[in-house]
């Protein structure tokens, strides 16, 4: 009779787990699996879609618009002066982003953007809107708490540095553009665009490397 080892157990089963979609993805399936048999959706348009908002869109308009912003002063000026028509210069307007505001991060002020009734989002921007902006936790305490929030973000506001939070609504959402990392002077903006994290043009990212991936 083979011995039974618990904590051998406990580990296999952690890593078969670990390595299942979670319960809302497994929802999701379902739901989409039921609405294909029905005939109410099609799975490859399903998939044109995410990969779409994911691969396309996902956070890098909003990436390339930031990036702009940092190499030309005067799409810059566009920009803060009147956001939507700014980017409808690069044919970016659409879905939540036909009243937009851009609101610029400095040394002495930092910006955050929340929903307080919803979930509203840039999603022609920005994509999908991480599972996170949309819980009443953060809803809630960004308002009440941004300083608090923006630790558990890893981010340390310094005392003397000015925090404004933004309430996106339905008729008005907003862009953050963070300040250009340090150590970037050399870069285009293709390169710059790769540097840009969706967190930052929320706020929830300050002070974000140099080599980041922009989809953070």
């Amino acid at each position: 009779m083979s011995n039974y080892d618990s904590a051998k157990v406990a580990k296999i089963h952690h890593h078969l787990h670990s390595h299942l979609p979670s319960e809302p993805a497994l929802r999701v399936k379902a739901l989409e699996s039921l609405l294909v048999e029905k005939g109410l959706v099609n799975s490859q348009t399903i998939d044109a879609w995410v990969e779409a908002y994911s691969e396309e869109i996902g956070p890098k308009r909003g990436a390339r618009v930031v990036a702009k912003a940092w190499t030309d002063p005067a799409f810059k000026a566009r920009l803060m002066d009147d956001g939507t028509a700014a980017i409808d210069e690069l044919d970016f307007v659409g879905n939540a982003t036909a009243h937009l505001k851009a609101v610029e991060n400095t040394g002495s002020v930092h910006n955050l953007v929340v929903c307080t009734l919803c979930s509203c989002y840039p999603f022609a921007l920005l994509g999908v809107a991480p599972n996170w902006y949309k819980t009443a936790a953060y809803r809630s305490r960004a308002v009440r708490d941004p300083r608090g929030v923006l630790q558990e973000f890893g981010v340390n506001i310094a005392d003397d540095i000015e925090v404004r939070v933004w309430d996106n609504t339905a008729e008005l959402r907003y862009l953050v553009v963070p300040q250009r990392p340090a150590g970037t002077e050399g870069l285009d903006e293709e390169a710059l665009t790769g540097l840009v994290t969706r967190n930052a043009m929320i706020g929830t990212d300050r002070k974000f490397s140099a080599t980041a991936t922009g989809t953070s």
